[in-house]
């Protein structure tokens, strides 16, 4: 059940711009829990496409969502007692991801989950409209981006890192692509929150935007 007076620190940013990472280390610093919001999201991709669902039957997708038990515990990503960690990075499911994404149905089946994680003694919370819509009164509100270039150039090292190969012009173009539908998307579309703290990574290391966000706390 969600602790409304737990303190949370959101980070939002588009794939690639490195808010995983940072939400990694600032939780680690903290001593807070950590919320994936795309991991949420992924988990909930990987098993649609495993039950050969439509992606756009909002109904029949928010019937297989309401059958997860997602958990998430040591950097590993479960799933009803499956383990997902890997099978939910791949290209395929990154996009679908951001196609289930847009659907509000979704989008509504989803929200209470995240916010679930929110407990003392604090939360950081990290995907694409954490401090826009599902945690509006967060004390920080981070929102990271990065160049299209730089961001492809990271998601194939970690793709590559699993033994997963990927032609970086593909993955410059998926990355455009995406960004237009997730800026565009009636719902909850990707952007800052009005008074968020706007940081670009792109040559910026993680411990230098880690800086960035302390001093800013």
């Amino acid at each position: 059940m969600e602790n409304k007076q737990a303190p949370v620190i959101t980070i939002d940013g588009p794939a690639g711009s490195g808010k995983g990472t940072i939400a990694a280390l600032l939780a680690k610093q903290l001593g807070w829990f950590l919320l994936d919001s795309g991991a949420i999201y992924r988990v909930a991709a990987h098993a649609a496409l495993e039950a050969k669902l439509d992606l756009e039957d909002e109904t029949a997708l928010v019937n297989l969502i309401q059958s997860l038990a997602m958990r998430f515990t040591d950097g590993k990503v479960w799933r009803n007692h499956q383990e997902v960690s890997l099978a939910i990075r791949t290209p395929v499911v990154a996009d679908a991801t951001s196609r289930i994404s847009t659907l509000p149905a979704v989008r509504a089946a989803l929200i209470d989950q995240q916010r679930a994680f929110r407990q003392a003694p604090g939360l950081v919370a990290d995907g694409r409209d954490m401090g826009t819509v599902v945690f509006p009164d967060a004390k920080l509100k981070v929102f990271l981006t990065a160049s299209p270039e730089i961001r492809a150039q990271r998601r194939l090292k970690q793709l590559s890192e699993q033994g997963i190969y990927a032609n970086i012009a593909a993955l410059i173009r998926e990355i455009k692509e995406r960004d237009e539908r997730d800026s565009n998307r009636p719902i909850a579309p990707l952007r800052p929150a009005d008074d968020a703290l706007i940081i670009d990574s792109s040559q910026l290391s993680p411990e230098e935007v880690l800086s960035l966000i302390l001093q800013s706390y």
